[in-house]
């Protein structure tokens, strides 16, 4: 495999694992650890108790360690990769890569363990006393036949989950493209005939499961590098390749591939030439999988087959056959219920839950993880892309619920679907903190009016609100145009039955919408004959009048053009809510340490202190939209009156107008960031805070403030923008930014369908 790689790619992988520190992983602690009592608590003498406790009651593990969230992936490099046998040692930047995967995709936490042995009683042994440390056991990279032996010796040993993913997780994405792919070709599983180059472990898991959902034995042919594996033979066989053995005189592949209907290749680079294409049967699936080279080369396969359907291991092609795809998120179920094992009912579920995924409309993430394109369900989308963030949510619940089903879970989940909603966290980290304005948003839908209606992020958004029942949406686009991307996109949406549009070029209330407009802003330079032409041309005008007319109730734009001209034109159209002299902006950031409101993050460049309390209180409404109660810094560079700058005055002045006018809100101020963010050094600084523990909302002396440290929190701190929330306009009106994604700006559509529903009680509440 090393030869195949380009002398760039292992320089940069030799320096990517070696900087900034060498390797891929590290251990954090979970608990604080800053002073004597800490100390005594998460070791002498108070981790007595819960030594107590599990040797009590074994179960009290899970609840009072790391167990039941951590995996082992354990391998003794005698089949790395494409390496071969390169020792354990050799093995450890793939156990680790496997490691960071796990953690990834479904917040697994993992020790990577080579282990320098090659006997199969010894190694069965060294794993299996591993039990009390870990929840799960991922083998990994150990050469057939041993990998069967060892794997069946440990379950039969062991009360926790073993799974050797070489063998099963290339099993259940295999056996999911087949189910999808017989669906097309309108075959049935019991029926087809299976020909497979290749018998070692992810071979023959392959077909173990298959069989499992119905495939007949007598209609599997198998071939390895000796030929056929038929009765009688001797030399490579072994008792789980002889399940296979045909009564047969065929020797070669080219003897048994004769109408097959799947071809299933884990061997050689091209080892299937065209000719032996030529003999399958009528739409067959082509599961050529080895690597760097399949078995045969998809171009080479549609020339001989134009009808085939094509799968391989690599990622430059369609139909990528990748592990990623379902060990993490097996695992994830299987830990969450205490499993004792992962069985075919669980592993048949997973199976299913792919397939079914295959068939959803493709997510933002996997078209932009392909350059903008993704493809619709079809010969081309077999099984989803490896980058797509729903997988979590089908599989681990379906493997949870299938333990639970078939006995095997000690810890059964009361309920499934919050189990399901819990599982959001790994896939937008606005999860959690969005749950509250998605629940009221669904239940009373408003129309929300798009002003980049042909942008691919709105159209991959507006598919997400219309499946999630958020809003009610509107496009501001050519329908041609929109038509257009919405197939190219393998979209789901029809314009009229799932979003209305809006057509610039031809709305029959044209002349309604300039006579609005003149009459809205013509006394703030906006002549008819400009009216006209702004009307025909610029979308986030014809939104604003959408809204100000009431044919919308919210107003999303911005991905194109500067801020300030978009806000220019909701302040003309739209204009200001009761009791507000200007508009601001509350960004929120959700970080690893949590959610924070930061304000105003784009609009006002110094504002005053009386304006500095309008949006202190107003942002308050709005952080608890969300659920949270708002707990608010004045943030400075001054800390309780240490400094007396114009700003930090400012500030000071700020608190007292708030606390005249709403003296329940939990504000203090005027304090530096590390005070607002920990309660133990703003008790150093000012012991007499009213404000308590950590701050959720941050407001800032002026716009550089605020911008500055939203746009490091978002790149530093890895966090997750949602926002900017526009504070201020009579009726919801919120301007993205150009590098939001198409969740942001669902995340951006559930605020405005709330605070439109918020408007039609009160129209003040906006």
């Amino acid at each position: 495999m090393a030869e195949n790689i380009s002398q760039d790619l292992k320089t940069g992988a030799i320096f990517y694992h070696r900087n900034p520190r060498p390797g891929k992983l590290e251990i954090q602690p979970t608990k604080p650890l800053g002073n004597q009592r800490d100390l005594a608590l998460a070791y002498s003498p108070g981790v007595a108790a819960p030594c107590e406790a599990i040797a009590a009651d074994p179960a009290e593990a899970a609840n009072l360690t790391s167990r039941q969230n951590l995996v082992a992936v354990i391998s003794n490099g005698t089949a790395v990769l494409g390496l071969g046998d390169i020792g354990p040692l050799a093995s450890k930047p793939v156990m680790e890569g496997k490691a960071v995967l796990f953690k990834k995709f479904s917040g697994i936490d993992v020790f990577d363990i080579e282990v320098a042995e090659k006997n199969v009683d010894r190694l069965v042994e060294v794993i299996a006393a591993l039990e009390p440390t870990f929840g799960g056991i991922n083998l990994e990279d150990i050469k057939a036949p041993e990998c069967f032996e060892v794997e069946e010796r440990l379950k039969a040993r062991m009360g926790i989950p073993v799974f050797h993913d070489d063998q099963h997780g290339t099993a259940i994405i295999v056996a999911a493209a087949v189910m999808n792919a017989l669906e097309l070709a309108g075959k049935r599983i019991g029926e087809v005939k299976i020909v497979t180059s290749g018998a070692g472990a992810a071979a023959l898991a392959c077909l173990n499961l298959l069989v499992s959902l119905g495939a007949k034995r007598e209609n599997i042919w198998v071939t390895d590098i000796e030929g056929v594996v038929y009765e009688g033979r001797e030399a490579l066989m072994d008792r789980w390749k002889a399940v296979y053995a045909q009564k047969t005189d065929a020797r070669t592949l080219a003897d048994v591939i004769q109408d097959a209907d799947i071809f299933l290749g884990l061997s050689a680079g091209g080892v299937l030439k065209p000719a032996l294409l030529e003999k399958m049967a009528p739409r067959p699936l082509i599961l050529a999988l080895a690597n760097p080279y399949p078995e045969i080369m998809p171009e080479e396969a549609e020339a001989a087959r134009p009808d085939a359907m094509i799968c391989t291991g690599r990622s430059d092609y369609p139909n990528q056959v990748n592990n990623v795809l379902c060990f993490p998120y097996i695992f994830r179920g299987a830990l969450d219920v205490g499993a004792t094992t992962i069985n075919e009912a669980m592993k048949a579920a997973a199976v299913t839950a792919i397939a079914g995924l295959a068939r959803e409309a493709p997510s933002e993430v996997v078209a932009r993880a392909y350059g903008g394109e993704a493809h619709p369900f079809g010969r081309k989308s077999l099984i989803p892309s490896p980058f797509d963030p729903r997988l979590i949510l089908r599989i681990a619940p379906a493997v949870a619920k299938a333990a639970m089903e078939t006995g095997v879970a000690t810890r059964p989940l009361a309920d499934l679907d919050a189990y399901a909603d819990s599982l959001t966290r790994f896939v937008f980290r606005s999860g959690f903190v969005m749950k509250p304005i998605f629940a009221k948003a669904k239940e009373a839908p408003k129309r929300v009016i798009y002003a980049e209606g042909e942008d691919e992020r709105v159209l991959r958004a507006v598919q997400v609100v219309v499946e999630e029942g958020l809003a009610r949406p509107i496009l501001i686009g050519r329908p041609n145009v929109v038509e257009t991307r919405i197939k190219r996109f393998g979209l789901s949406m029809v314009i009229g039955r799932h979003f209305d549009l809006v057509n610039p070029d031809d709305d029959p209330r044209y002349r309604d919408y300039v006579a609005t407009y003149v009459e809205a802003a013509g006394r703030k330079g906006i002549t008819p004959d400009a009216a006209k032409t702004l009307v025909r041309t610029n979308s986030t005008v014809i939104g604003a009048l959408a809204v100000r007319r009431g044919d919308a109730d919210a107003l999303i734009c911005g991905l194109e053009g500067r801020f300030q001209s978009r806000l220019k034109h909701i302040k003309d159209i739209i204009g200001f809510a009761p009791g507000f002299r200007e508009m601001a902006a509350l960004s929120l950031v959700i970080t690893s340490k949590g959610a924070f409101f930061l304000a105003d993050t784009h609009v006002q460049p110094n504002p005053d202190a009386e304006a500095i309390a309008d949006m202190t209180i107003a942002c308050a409404s709005h952080v608890r939209r969300f659920g949270l109660e708002p707990k608010i810094a004045l943030v400075s560079h001054s800390d309780f009156g240490s400094a007396d700058t114009p700003s930090a005055v400012k500030m000071r002045k700020a608190l007292e107008c708030i606390r005249d006018r709403a003296p329940d809100l939990e504000v203090d101020g005027e304090m530096q960031a590390d005070a607002a963010l920990s309660a133990a050094i703003r008790e150093r600084v000012y012991p007499g805070s009213r404000l308590k523990g950590e701050a959720n909302v941050l407001v800032m002396p002026n716009l550089d403030a605020a911008n500055v440290a939203f746009q490091f929190t978002k790149m530093l701190a890895d966090s997750l923008p949602v926002g900017p929330i526009l504070i201020g306009p009579a009726k919801p009106a919120h301007i993205l930014t150009p590098s939001v994604t198409a969740r942001g700006i669902v995340n951006l559509t559930a605020i405005a369908v709330v605070e439109a529903q918020a408007a039609e009680r009160e129209p003040a509440a906006v």
